[in-house]
C-alpha cells in the first residue's frame, strides 16, 4: 500500500464554468480514533494502527502540506479564488488532537483561501474527548459550532455500539460549549441491535433536555467488514428492523418538533436556520468542497476525487509527490442529474419540479397522491416529501430518476 503510484491529478477547465455562483467549503478529515467502534466503517485509525508514519503528531504538517497543493492546483487552473464559507473538522475524532493543532489548521486554511465573513467552522467531537479549557480556546480561536457524537444515553446500547464515553458527561459538555460561544449540535444513531422503544424514547428526551441548537439522528446501517456485520451475520446480534427504524424515525421528529426543532434534512432538525449545518448544506446542494486529509473526498464543478487512505501513505505522496489522490471521475450529465434528484430531495425546501426535466408531472402527481410528496408545494412547482416521503425517501428518487 505504502509504494502505491499516485493518479495523473489535474482539474479540467470545466471546474472555472459557474464557479463564482458556488460555495466553496473545506472538508478537513482528522483519521484518528481512541478505539474503534464495532458499527464505524470511517477511515479511522488508532494509535497501535499506525506503525509505519502518519502519527497524529505529523498530522498538522501532513494537512498543511495538502492545503498548499490544493491552492497551487486551484491557482494553475485558473480557478475563481472564493473565501471559504464552510469548514468542518471530520473523523474520526479531530478533538484528540490538542486544541492548538486544530487550530493550527484552521490557520492553514484562513491563510490559503481566507474565510468568508461569518464563516461556519465546525468540529465532530467525543463527549469524553474535550476539556472546558479546549472548548474555550477552539472558540476563542474562531470555532463556531461543536457536533457531539452522543449516539445514545443508555450505557447498553453504547456498550454494543463500543462506545465508551460516559452519557452522564453529555449535559456537562453541552454545558461547557454554550458558555464558550459554540453552537451545539447532537448526533444520535437509532435501531441499534436490542435497542427498545423506551431506550430511545430516554435517548430523545436526554438530548432534548440539554437544548441543543441542532441534532443529528441516523438509522443504523450495517457496514460490511465491521465487526457488528460479523456480530450478525454469526447471529450474535439481531438484523436491524425497517419498522423499528421507522418507528423511531417518527418518534424522534414528532419530539423534535413539540421543542421547536424542524427537520431541514431527513436526518437533521434544527431550531431555526440560523442553525442549519451550512457544511452540510454545500454537500446536498452540489456546491465545491476541499477534501483534506487520508481519504477525505473532494467535488469541484462536477469533477470528484478522493485520497489514499492510510495515514502514511498520505503523508509520503505529499511529500514525494504533492498530490495525494488515489482516484478521479468526472461526472457526466446523468451522473449529475441522479445526485441532484438524490441530494436535493433529501431537503424540506425540496427542489424545483422543472429540475426532474420533462415527463415528471405524471409521477410527481402519483406521489403526491400517494402521500410522499407535499402535494401544496408539487402544486407550486416543488418536490418535498411528507414524512411519510421521508422513510421512503430512496423510493422516491428511484420514480423521480
Amino acid at each position: 500500500m505504502i509504494g502505491r503510484k499516485p493518479v495523473d491529478f489535474h482539474l479540467p477547465a470545466s471546474v472555472c464554468q459557474g464557479a463564482q455562483d458556488r460555495p466553496f467549503g473545506i472538508y478537513l478529515h482528522v483519521p484518528f480514533c481512541a478505539v474503534r467502534c464495532g458499527y464505524c466503517d470511517f477511515n479511522t485509525y488508532t494509535a497501535a494502527e499506525l506503525g509505519g508514519g502518519g502519527s497524529r503528531a505529523e498530522y498538522p504538517e501532513n494537512a498543511r502540506r495538502e492545503i498548499t497543493f490544493a491552492v497551487h492546483t486551484m491557482r494553475e487552473r485558473g480557478l475563481l479564488e472564493r473565501p471559504v464559507s464552510t469548514l468542518f473538522f471530520g473523523g474520526g475524532t479531530p478533538t484528540l488532537l490538542p486544541a492548538d493543532a486544530l487550530i493550527e489548521m484552521k490557520k492553514a486554511v484562513e491563510q490559503a483561501w481566507g474565510l468568508a465573513p461569518e464563516a461556519e467552522v465546525t468540529t465532530e467531537a467525543n463527549p469524553d474527548s474535550v476539556t472546558r479549557a479546549s472548548l474555550e480556546r477552539l472558540a476563542a480561536a474562531g470555532f463556531t459550532r461543536v457536533s457531539f457524537g452522543m449516539q445514545s444515553a443508555v450505557p447498553r446500547v453504547l456498550a454494543t455500539l463500543d462506545r465508551t464515553h460516559d452519557p452522564a458527561r453529555i449535559p456537562t459538555v453541552v454545558q461547557w460549549a454554550k458558555e464558550a460561544g459554540l453552537q451545539v449540535s447532537l448526533d444520535l444513531i437509532y435501531g441499534t441491535p436490542g435497542e427498545t422503544i423506551a431506550d430511545w424514547r430516554a435517548s430523545v428526551s436526554t438530548a432534548l433536555a440539554c437544548e441543543p441548537d441542532h441534532i443529528s439522528a441516523y438509522a443504523l446501517v450495517i457496514e460490511e467488514g465491521t465487526k457488528m456485520a460479523a456480530q450478525v451475520r454469526r447471529g450474535h446480534l439481531p438484523q436491524p428492523d425497517d419498522d423499528d427504524l421507522a418507528a423511531k424515525y417518527e418518534i424522534a421528529d414528532a419530539a423534535f418538533r413539540a421543542t421547536g426543532l424542524h427537520w431541514y434534512e431527513i436526518s437533521n432538525w434544527a431550531r431555526s436556520e440560523h442553525n442549519y449545518c451550512r457544511h452540510n448544506i454545500n454537500y446536498w446542494r452540489g456546491g465545491d468542497w476541499w477534501g483534506i486529509g487520508p481519504g477525505a473526498h473532494s467535488h469541484i464543478g462536477g469533477v470528484r476525487w478522493w485520497n489514499v487512505k492510510h495515514p502514511a501513505t498520505y503523508a509520503q505522496h505529499l511529500a514525494q509527490m504533492g498530490s495525494p489522490a488515489a482516484g478521479i471521475e468526472i461526472l457526466d450529465d446523468d451522473a449529475r442529474q441522479l445526485e441532484n434528484v438524490l441530494l436535493r430531495t433529501r431537503l424540506a425546501e425540496g427542489m424545483p419540479l422543472a429540475q426532474l426535466g420533462p415527463g415528471f408531472d405524471s409521477a410527481v402527481a402519483q406521489l403526491a397522491a400517494d402521500g410522499l410528496l407535499d402535494k401544496a408545494a408539487a402544486a407550486h412547482g416543488r418536490v418535498v416529501l411528507t414524512l411519510r416521503g421521508r422513510l421512503l425517501a430512496d423510493s422516491v428518487v428511484r420514480v423521480l430518476t
